[in-house]
Order: structure tokens, then sequence, then C-alpha cells
């Protein structure tokens, strides 16, 4: 009395066969890849420029969330235009402070990343 159906044994005699290939496409894992500045001489100095990279990435995302930031006052402004609430000066202004801003703070951003 066979209770299995012959599509499933197909698939066992199949997975049985792979297997093993499959074992030994799992040993080509991607390397990790170096620091921007190098792999360094020793492991902390490799640590230490892997932590670099790591708050270039933290800069990189405050000046994103400022930008965004910035375009949703702008867009705040632009909307109580419509509602009579602001005037279009006050609207070129949020822009013109929200660009100097963004400046000076990609500046400062620049200016601390390489004191690292």
């Amino acid at each position: 009395m066979n209770r299995c159906p012959a599509h499933f044994r197909r698939t066992v005699l199949l997975g049985a066969l792979f297997s093993p290939a499959m074992a030994v496409a799992q040993g080509r894992l991607p390397t990790m890849e170096d620091p921007s500045r190098g792999a360094g001489n020793g492991i902390i100095q490799t640590m230490q420029n892997y932590g670099y990279d790591i708050v270039l990435l933290i800069a990189l995302l405050v000046v994103a969330g400022m930008f965004i930031g910035v375009c949703y006052h702008a867009y705040t402004r632009y909307s109580e235009i419509h509602t009579g609430r602001a005037t279009w000066g006050q609207f070129g202004l949020t822009i013109a402070v929200g660009a100097m801003l963004l400046v000076v703070g990609i500046w400062l951003l620049t200016k601390a990343t390489t004191i690292l």
C-alpha cells in the first residue's frame, strides 16, 4: 500500500539530488567590502575606518532630514498662501532661509567629518 503521490516522490528525489549542489553554492558567500579609507593595518584601524563610514552615513541622514524639513515648511507656507494666512513674500523668505540653513548645515557636517 503506497500512500505517497508520484509528484511527492519526484520532489523528494530531486531535492536529494540537488542538495549537495546547494551546499556548494552556499559556500560562496560574498566578501565584505573595505571601508572608504581602506582596510587599514590592523583590526583597530579597520574598525575606525568603518566607524568613519558610519558617521558619514549619519551625516547624510541628518542633511536629508534637514532637506525634508525645509521642504515640508515651504509646502505648508505655500498652502497658507491659498488660505490667505501668508503672502508670497513670506514664502520666498521661507525658501531663502531654508536654502541658507541647508548650505550652512552641509558645510558644518563636512567640517565635522574632516575632523575624524
